[in-house]
Order: structure tokens, then C-alpha cells, then sequence
């Protein structure tokens, strides 16, 4: 593991421009009390409210937290939650002026209740979503055009978080992948299942379910996933490597210039909570890892370390570098 802690120093001081559907993420915890006579649900008491950045504000913060300059770029509404969710990101250093209002169209919200039972963390009862899912307009488009011509030129890499909330239309992501190409910079995706759209990046992550739906057959062992990494790679056209994520079992990883792939595998993680996030907190280390230097199976395999600390919280976590360096060390077995 010695190797990978010599990355952990060279994920800071990149630049990355971060596009996609932004989100704010709220808690609402409270303690149970009694059952409802209205309903078989427990009836809580308030007792804290959390905000967080989620969506494709979540592999910004996460970058952040690693040392890195994340430059956000997403839409949010003209109301209250667009005003928290600045905030938030503030908080975290991150500079919210590529954040576009959109005043026909709310900012996303998902908020979860949360119940105290005596257990280590509350546990989630119930999550009500406010969003669209319909297209940006056309005005919109181009101001995001426009924010992303203006920073592209200044950044190590462009990562595109899909959270299918209308942001990134294929007319964009096309635009996107010319002007990466013409800037020379390293073009990443997570496409949360909708991979077409991303022919020609660098680097495009899937999770193992998403890669079934698009291969439409069923995929269990370690060769069926090698076999699906490499047809996916080829079916985009990818320049570098096609990442499945694969919760315990780690991540498979397609060469694509090499036509092979390997497989890393994940820490054994006996404290899992949460999943929440994690798979922001893989492309956002792949991204800086692979934009830093490191091979693509190094870059995983750092990616499934630092997943490996978000799952022992509840909701999105974004891990420090010592505590990536504390995760190779104790999951890892480094001297």
C-alpha cells in the first residue's frame, strides 16, 4: 500500500470543474416518542436540521476536502433552499459562481427524516423529494456554455455528475466533450446509468446494477464484470478506462488502450451504515487521482479506500487525506 499513500499528497492542488445536478441534501432528526394514532408511524420529536451539499455538489466537496479547487457548476431555483445550498458549499471553500438561477424550476431538495431508536445513528423513516426532471431551457444552456468556456482553459479536469435532473442534455455533454478536447483536459462521468451520452471521455463510472441494465444479461462473477468493463469501454469509445463499481466486491476496471481489465478489490469494512455518497466520493477520487498521474487501476483502487470511510457515516461524507492515509493503514496493512 506504500504506493498508493505517495498518491494521497497528489491529490491536492488540481483544479476541477464540476458540472452537473446539484442538490441539497437535508436531515431532519428527531427522537421517537409513541406510535401515531393517525398512522403505524412513529410520531417524533424535532430535534436537529442538517444540510449538506448532494448531488453533483457532493464530488465537489469531496475534492475540496482532498485539497483540491473544485469550480461547481449546476442550477438551482430562486427560493430559500438555492440560498441554503450556497451556503453550504461556501462553508466548504467552494466558490458557488458557476451556480446558475433558474426561477421556472425548484432547487432539488432531498429530505430525509430521521429517527433516534438507540441505535449508534438515526435511522432514515422516510425522504420526500422536491425537483424537475424536465430539460434546461435553452437561455440556461448557454449560460452554462458559457460558465464552462470561461473556466475549461484553467482546470486539470472536467467531471459531469448525472443525477438525470435535467442539467446535462445531450447537446451540452456534446459541447462539453468538444471543448475538453480542444482545452486538452481529462473528461470524467459518472452517468448514474445513462452511458450513452458519454462516448469519447477519459473516464466514465457505473455502478454494477447500472452496467446490467445496460448490458440487459445478468453479471456475478469477476470475469462477467471484466468482460462487461471492456464492452462498455468499447461501446463509448473510451480514451482511458471504464470504472464498475461494485459495493464489497470493489471495482472492475476496463484499460481501454490496453483491452484488458483488472479488478481492485474493496477493504474489508465491517462498520457500513450508510451508502450514501459513495459513489460521489469514487469519481471524485478518480478523478484527481488520474488527472494527478496515477494508472487507472491505482486510482480505483484509492477510490474504494476513501468509499470505504463514507459508508461508516450516515448520509454524504467527504474524507480528509488522513484519513485516507489512516484507511490504507489500517484496512490496507501499511507499515
Amino acid at each position: 500500500m506504500s504506493s498508493l499513500n505517495a498518491w494521497i499528497p497528489r491529490l491536492a492542488g488540481l483544479r476541477v470543474l464540476v458540472v452537473g445536478d446539484v442538490i441539497l441534501d437535508e436531515y431532519l432528526v428527531g427522537k421517537t416518542t409513541r406510535l401515531s394514532r393517525e398512522a403505524p408511524i412513529p410520531v417524533l420529536e424535532f430535534e436537529s436540521r442538517r444540510m449538506i451539499p448532494g448531488g453533483a455538489a457532493n464530488p465537489a466537496a469531496n475534492i475540496a476536502a482532498l485539497g483540491s479547487t473544485p469550480i461547481q457548476v449546476g442550477i438551482i431555483g430562486s427560493d430559500s433552499p438555492g440560498t441554503n445550498l450556497r451556503q453550504v458549499l461556501q462553508a466548504q471553500g467552494i466558490d458557488t459562481g458557476g451556480l446558475v438561477t433558474d426561477s421556472g424550476r425548484p432547487t432539488t431538495v432531498k429530505t430525509r427524516i430521521m429517527a433516534h431508536m438507540g441505535l449508534r445513528f438515526p435511522q432514515q423513516v422516510a425522504r420526500l423529494d422536491t425537483l424537475s426532471r424536465e430539460p434546461i431551457h435553452a437561455g440556461v444552456e448557454r449560460q452554462v456554455r458559457g460558465l464552462i468556456d470561461q473556466h475549461i482553459r484553467e482546470v486539470n479536469a472536467v467531471l459531469l455528475s448525472d443525477y438525470h435532473s435535467g442539467l446535462l442534455t445531450p447537446s451540452l455533454v456534446n459541447t462539453i466533450r468538444t471543448l475538453a478536447a480542444e482545452a486538452g483536459v481529462l473528461l470524467t462521468a459518472d452517468a448514474q446509468g445513462d452511458l450513452d451520452k458519454y462516448t469519447g471521455f477519459g473516464l466514465v463510472k457505473c455502478n454494477a446494477d447500472e452496467a446490467r441494465a445496460y448490458l440487459r444479461r445478468d453479471l456475478d462473477t469477476p470475469d462477467d464484470f471484466a468482460q462487461a468493463a471492456l464492452e462498455i469501454g468499447a461501446a463509448l469509445q473510451l480514451t482511458g478506462g471504464m470504472v464498475i463499481t461494485r459495493g464489497g466486491d470493489g471495482a472492475t476496471v476496463a484499460l481501454c488502450a490496453e483491452n484488458q481489465a483488472v479488478h481492485s478489490p474493496a477493504p474489508v469494512v465491517s462498520d457500513v451504515y450508510d451508502t450514501v455518497g459513495a459513489g460521489d466520493t469514487a469519481i471524485a477520487v478518480l478523478t484527481l487521482a488520474v488527472a494527478a498521474g496515477a494508472a487507472y487501476a491505482e486510482a480505483a483502487a484509492l477510490a474504494n479506500y476513501a468509499s470505504g470511510l463514507v459508508v461508516r457515516r450516515v448520509g454524504n461524507y467527504t474524507p480528509k487525506p488522513d484519513e485516507l492515509a489512516w484507511a490504507l493503514a489500517t484496512w490496507g496493512g501499511e507499515d
